[in-house]
């Protein structure tokens, strides 16, 4: 491409993020403000960390997990400091907590952009967006079951219909070691028959194995010993009380051997949402799970912890799949259509709007004519025009947008008590 062509040439958002745009953005509003009711319900509050951390906060999630080898998008600042963007929120927030030392139990709500360097797919991008949980200070089981409904709930609330809760546990410290042994021992057997990518490495982390989706590791793994079969008692007594709590306040959650998640932090209880309208073999729509020791890690003392994390684009993508959650039909109660100048349009549009009413109007001294076909495109529910008859005689003329009627003429000084009540009634 000559020099003149990339001067001129248009740029585009990068391969893997893509713009959200209005009206879209308005599902991701009202997304996120269901989710803050819903946890603000159970005693969470919003966090907000910062995008980039030193890249040690995320070397802590494993350094042999994929996000920390292959796909973080790390740099050095102008002070030589080793920095990444945040590819998952956890660790962030738990990072927040170790600083900050808020009295526990801490529970945390975020909304954020994650990062990660992999492939595109349908609803994963390279930035994506999570809404997420953490809750640190205790380890009681309840504590899980409370974090898993919150998530159930939202699913719920949006009319999705077809997820399904997959449950695991991981052990703690005490039983994951021989129970690791274990399974290396049964991998060392079955190497030849794993996948490309596990035969040569299934060593550095055997757990991995169970996880993967390749039908030669699934088949090999067939008779593969599990984690469930060998914790210790504490962890067993935990875990059947999860699943009890789970049982009682409906939550139908199903056993998942191979479950065991992809970040080295996790103890215990895992779970993944899985969203059976989405065709493909990626269909989780959020997970998460208990991590007992990352507040260790981290340079904190020794604070039990568990959360999740849910992708904004996975949900919708679910949701539209299972037409659910629909896109706002309407962004305005009312558009304001001015043929004599625009004055009026400036100080109604500014009254309405103090009066609580979501308000717009037309520029650039556009004719009735045009107005109305601005006000029919942007998605209000009447339009208030004013020309010079309704100047001369202190009234605005409301024309319903949405369904059938006529235009009515009401006095500017009653206009908004007007249309809260005509909107009242078209609920």
């Amino acid at each position: 491409m000559s020099s003149t062509a990339q001067a001129t040439a248009a740029f585009q958002a990068p391969r893997g993020t893509r713009d959200v745009l209005p009206q879209e953005s308005a599902r991701w509003e009202a997304l996120v403000a269901l989710f803050a009711t819903q946890v603000g319900r159970a005693g969470y509050g919003l966090v907000v960390t910062p995008m980039f951390e030193e890249i040690g906060v995320w070397e802590r999630v494993g350094q042999d997990t994929d996000i920390v080898r292959k796909e973080m998008y790390d740099f050095f600042d102008k002070g030589g400091r080793h920095m990444a963007l945040r590819p998952e929120g956890t660790a962030s927030v738990v990072r927040a907590y170790v600083q900050h030392r808020p009295v526990t139990p801490f529970k945390a709500w975020y909304v954020a952009p994650n990062f990660r360097y992999e492939a595109p797919q349908a609803g994963r991008y390279r930035q994506h967006h999570q809404l997420g949980v953490e809750a640190l200070g205790s380890n009681d089981p309840d504590l899980d079951v409370e974090v898993i409904d919150l998530a159930w709930g939202l699913y719920g609330a949006l009319g999705l219909r077809r997820v399904r809760v997959l449950v695991n546990s991981m052990g703690d410290d005490t039983c994951r070691p021989p129970y690791r042994k274990l399974l290396l021992e049964y991998l060392e057997r079955r190497a030849d028959e794993l996948c490309d990518e596990h035969r040569g490495a299934y060593a550095v982390n055997p757990l991995r194995v169970l996880d993967c989706k390749r039908e030669p590791c699934r088949q090999a793994t067939a008779d593969a010993p599990w984690q469930l079969d060998h914790l210790c008692q504490p962890c067993q007594e935990h875990f059947e009380r999860v699943r009890e709590g789970l049982d009682e306040v409906g939550i139908p959650a199903t056993i998942e051997l191979r479950l065991v998640r992809g970040l080295d932090y996790y103890t215990r209880t895992t779970f993944e949402f899985a969203a059976e309208a989405l065709e493909s073999a990626q269909n989780a729509v959020g997970g998460g799970g208990r991590y007992d020791g990352l507040t260790e890690a981290l340079g904190g003392p020794n604070t039990p912890g568990i959360g999740f994390g849910m992708g904004i684009e996975r949900i919708l993508l679910a949701c539209d799949a299972e037409h659910a959650f629909a896109v706002p039909e309407e962004l305005l109660d009312a558009f304001v259509v001015d043929a004599t100048g625009g004055r009026v349009a400036r100080d109604l549009t500014h009254e309405l709007r103090e009066a609580g009413l979501r308000v717009d109007r037309v520029f650039d001294d556009r004719s009735i004519k045009a107005g109305m076909k601005a006000a029919g495109r942007s998605g209000a529910r009447f339009a208030l025009v004013v020309g010079q008859h309704e100047v001369t005689k202190g009234v605005v003329g409301v024309k319903p947008l949405r369904e059938r009627g006529e235009q009515v003429e009401v006095p500017r000084d009653a206009l908004a008590a007007h249309l809260r009540r005509a909107l009242a009634e078209a609920e």
